[in-house]
């Protein structure tokens, strides 16, 4: 039995239409590039003047016969109104899987592609969906480690995704000992593309696999109800939060501060700025602060909460609190503790 290579097995699979669609892209000029699975036209086209377009200019397009590409795609969704931006979801084979984003200059003309073309044939017994993408910007990811720290995962997720705007962390409403994180991104594209790199990557916190989905409206209504969780355990049975037991640190922990003076000096990152500001006290003597260290050489800052306990006199809340963000933005740079 003959086996082809991988490359040729994947290029003898639809051959005709994708010469068809390299012959159509060549004659109109128009560019598609494809990264980490779907192909893109636009965003912004050649020639587009302005920002992006607005929440609502989105199509989703679904029941795509898997053999249909952008030169029959593209025409079709443009006949309506200027696209944005038009995106095809590939498999590795090279057929498409099964649905795209059409992306609208405005919100009428999104409106017409789903009245013109949703229940349409795009050939014999074909009949595609279309409708209002709903353009989801918010994931949710279950399971983490009570270890994992906001800044931890924050920083895992800005080496591997793109267009993070904010994680809150929240006590698991499906697993004992366990977090759940929400994630926010600046678009739906981008939160659908951090999706399946978390999904598809094995990104790995404290040796668990990310269990990722989108964050569902109920549990976000449920999620809003509460405060963000800080890092407390929950007393048995289950009804009232605390805050850790006392751990001394190890002299060596206790200079983190000093560390991440060193650490920074020497991959000529700048000097770490800390802010801290007190949140709340707790009866059994804890203090919340919220912490930033704005490091020059770091794109974007660390920030977070963190609990803290003055166990006799000497350094402070304030003090205690960098040193305990000193230690999660040593690990966030890569330094074993």
């Amino acid at each position: 039995q003959r086996h082809l290579p991988p490359q040729m097995w994947t290029n003898s699979i639809n051959r005709a239409n994708k010469m068809a669609l390299r012959a159509w892209a060549k004659e109109t000029g128009i560019n598609l590039v494809q990264v980490n699975g779907q192909r893109r036209y636009g965003g912004p086209p050649p020639g587009w003047v302005g920002g992006p377009p607005p929440a609502g200019t989105e199509v989703f397009i679904g029941k795509l016969p898997q053999d249909v590409y952008e030169n029959a795609l593209i025409p079709l969704f443009q006949s309506v109104g200027k696209l944005y931006e038009f995106r095809l979801m590939m498999t590795f084979s090279g057929l498409n899987r099964g649905f795209a984003y059409a992306k609208y200059g405005n919100q009428r003309d999104a409106k017409e592609a789903i009245t013109a073309f949703h229940n349409f044939e795009v050939r014999e017994g074909c009949a595609i969906v279309v409708c209002r993408s709903t353009e989801k910007c918010e994931l949710s990811v279950d399971g983490l480690a009570a270890s994992v720290s906001r800044l931890e995962l924050e920083a895992v997720l800005r080496q591997v995704t793109k267009g993070i705007l904010s994680v809150t962390l929240h006590v698991s409403p499906c697993q004992k000992q366990a977090q759940l994180a929400v994630l926010k991104y600046s678009s739906h594209q981008a939160a659908a593309m951090a999706k399946k790199t978390l999904m598809e990557g094995n990104v790995r916190l404290s040796g668990v696999q990310m269990r990722v989905n989108w964050l569902n409206p109920n549990l976000k209504q449920k999620l809003q109800s509460c405060k963000e969780k800080p890092p407390f355990s929950l007393v048995p049975g289950g009804k009232c939060p605390e805050v850790p037991k006392p751990v001394p640190l190890c002299p060596v922990l206790c200079n983190a501060v000093e560390r991440l003076h060193a650490v920074c000096r020497r991959q000529r990152l700048g000097t770490p700025l800390f802010l801290t500001k007190f949140v709340q006290a707790n009866p059994n003597g804890w203090q919340r602060f919220w912490c930033r260290v704005v490091i020059p050489g770091c794109p974007v800052p660390f920030s977070g909460f963190t609990w803290v306990r003055q166990d006799g006199p000497g350094r402070s809340g304030h003090e205690e609190a960098k040193v305990m963000v000193a230690l999660q933005v040593l690990r966030a740079l890569g330094e074993s503790l």
